[in-house]
């Protein structure tokens, strides 16, 4: 996956290859962005991690992850499936 930096410093994902990962066409993915479904986070490495960068994309259930190395390469990513969060119960 190629995954590059804009101007801002902003992480760029492709979207063709992203919405594979998901099982997803692009335009599914695109709408599923579109409507709020998808949330993206990114965590920088510390420590002996310095420089990597975590990206977490979620949908649903599922959450793709990719560890970037201090040099913007992929060295490692994953899908799993996470529970969602049980909803507070009222007394």
């Amino acid at each position: 996956m190629y995954i590059e930096r804009d101007e801002n410093g902003d992480f760029v994902l492709e979207t063709p290859e992203l919405a594979q990962r998901f099982g997803l066409s692009s335009e599914e993915f695109r709408k599923s962005l579109r409507q709020g479904h998808i949330t993206s986070s990114v965590e920088r490495g510390e420590g002996e991690d310095a420089g990597t960068h975590r990206l977490s994309v979620r949908l649903g259930n599922r959450r793709w992850r990719a560890i970037l190395s201090a040099q913007g390469q992929v060295a490692q990513e994953e899908m799993t499936f996470v529970r969602n969060s049980p909803k507070p119960r009222h007394s």
